[in-house]
């Protein structure tokens, strides 16, 4: 067969045949009446091979070799290959990721792209400070997708900046942000749910609320607690049992007795938390030092309740109980 017509059968043009031939990875074995040279069918079978080889990726110095050396082992080379490829897929995917987030931008020009780039590498930046300015940017004209804010948000691990982008997604006007950020809640790795949380509870809006109710049955404890504390800082009753949980634990106890203090302003709500923090109480299982924190919360809920409870604390077994609850009865009286 001469070399058009294998060109019309393989599909590999006369031009990379005629380039195996100058590289000896496959020549012409026979020869026509004429003097041409001819393909046999194991040269045929043999451009089958090399293209085969080619397609995973293999140079034509390593295909070369494969099909001649009989020593050559493939492992290690198609290990390599798959690393390679591994690499350019991950190359491949964060451009694909930039291009979509610059698209979502609806730039009105190349202009606005640039900005979009500029901003976007920034927010990657192995500065601190740089990440942190790209934050604070990102809220005064220039368009970032919130994905890419949600992103940045949830891998950040300077509290500085980590707070500057919490600020930056509550600013924003775009739609998407507690959504997005509630997937962030469901990550496996506990410091991203953290963040997740913490950026959340930023949002003011009713969405973000009713998320912020659903993590107060989360598994993980601190997604339950900062859930709670911004729930109890927008007034909901619904933190009262887990941010008394905080208070025995003493999981952030100071600001959860905060919490329920400013909660029990609003008369029908003390009771509640009054009944609540003598429960834990009255079952006996909490230590002295929880008891303790629990008198101490006592002291900011306004109502009979309380006050009973802390004039039975201040006879508790434990003195450091004891001198607690009355100091806080004294309190009391002076008001």
């Amino acid at each position: 067969m001469l070399i058009g017509e294998v060109a019309r059968r393989s599909g590999v043009s006369a031009r990379m045949l005629r380039h195996y031939d100058s590289l000896g990875l496959v020549r012409p074995t026979g020869r026509t009446d004429g003097g041409y040279r001819e393909y046999s069918g194991e040269d045929i079978r043999r451009i089958f091979h090399i293209e085969s080889l080619r397609s995973l990726g293999l140079s034509l110095r390593e295909v070369g070799r494969a099909l001649d050396d009989p020593g050559f082992a493939p492992s290690e080379l198609v290990a390599d290959l798959i690393r390679q490829t591994r690499d350019r897929i991950a190359a491949e995917t964060e451009l694909l990721t930039r291009l979509r987030r610059i698209d979502a931008a609806e730039p009105a020009g190349w202009e606005d792209v640039l900005r979009s780039v500029t901003l976007l590498q920034a927010l990657g930046s192995k500065s601190a400070g740089t990440r942190q300015r790209a934050a604070l940017s990102s809220v005064e004209g220039a368009s970032v997708p919130v994905e890419a804010l949600v992103e940045a948000a949830l891998s950040e691990t300077d509290p500085n900046v980590a707070g500057a982008l919490r600020w930056a997604l509550a600013q924003g006007v775009e739609a998407g942000g507690p959504a997005l950020l509630a997937e962030g809640l469901g990550s496996p790795v506990a410091a991203v749910r953290e963040r997740a949380v913490r950026a959340l509870a930023e949002f003011p809006d009713d969405e973000a609320t009713a998320l912020l109710r659903d993590a107060l049955a989360h598994p993980d404890a601190v997604v339950r607690r900062y859930a709670a504390l911004a729930l109890g800082a927008r007034g909901l009753p619904d933190a009262v049992p887990t941010l008394i949980d905080m208070i025995v634990e003493e999981a952030n106890d100071v600001d959860a007795a905060d919490a329920l203090g400013a909660l029990a302003s609003r008369p029908e709500a003390a009771d509640e938390i009054a009944a609540g923090l003598v429960d834990r109480l009255a079952h006996g299982t909490a230590r002295a030092s929880a008891r303790r924190r629990l008198a101490q919360a006592l002291a900011d809920i306004p109502g009979e309740t309380a006050s009973r409870a802390l004039a039975e604390l201040s006879h508790d077994e434990d003195r450091s109980v004891a001198l607690t609850a009355a100091y806080v009865v004294q309190l009391r009286k002076a008001r």
